[in-house]
């Protein structure tokens, strides 16, 4: 999509109503719908971390910044996520938290960044952490300094690859809670993205295309 022509739907994706829980469940196998339906949400102390879905021009297109995370003792090792960590005690906000980790991660400094609005959180049981993500954009094209400690790469996904339909693919996985489980992904170049990215990718993506 042509970046000046998405600037002009920012207002209505501002304003639009968000579906949380609908788009999220579409990316979940039926063993994590199951699992979810047994929790009391309100009753777990999960830790808290915020994210950035952040969108820029390239080449006059829009793309969406994407990292690799590095490969560590945890179950998030070597996933596919969107910049973003645990909240700490030193920040002032939820949107703090995005925009500080995504400075500390992939180096783009706040200043360059509008954030528009935050969208619907999301559970992880396997870490205990809820995740706030926030949708982002800047105006500019961005060089990105990766920090080396935590990310091993960046991935760069223009937004007509994530309103593709086409996108959308079953890969069949071993998870925290299952082996051997088709779980719905999105496949891009060799990447499949997959779990609470792409939960929150789907709710990004049915918002943008309620607008378009």
């Amino acid at each position: 999509m042509n970046f000046d022509a998405f600037l002009k739907y920012l207002p209505k994706i501002a304003k639009e109503n968000l579906i949380g829980e609908e788009a999220h469940e579409k990316m979940m196998p039926a063993a994590r719908i199951a699992i979810f339906k047994n929790l009391n949400l309100d009753k777990i102390v999960a830790r808290k971390a915020c994210v950035l879905m952040l969108l820029y021009p390239k080449n006059n297109e829009t793309y969406l910044v994407l990292i690799l995370r590095n490969s560590y003792k945890g179950v998030h090792s070597s996933q596919i996520g969107f910049p973003g960590g645990k909240v700490e005690d030193s920040d002032l906000s939820l949107e703090d938290t995005a925009l500080r980790e995504t400075f500390e991660e992939i180096g783009i400094d706040r200043k360059r960044i509008t954030v528009l609005k935050p969208f619907t959180e999301i559970y992880i049981p396997p870490s205990n952490f809820k995740v706030y993500p926030f949708l982002g954009y800047s105006q500019e094209e961005l060089t990105f300094v990766p920090d080396s400690r935590e990310v091993s790469g960046i991935i760069e996904m223009p937004l007509s690859v994530l309103l593709d339909e086409n996108t959308l693919v079953t890969k069949t996985l071993s998870t925290s809670y299952m082996e051997e489980v088709g779980v719905p992904a999105f496949k891009f170049k060799d990447y499949y993205i997959w779990g609470a990215t792409s939960q929150m990718l789907n709710e990004l993506k049915e918002v943008i295309k309620k607008v378009l």
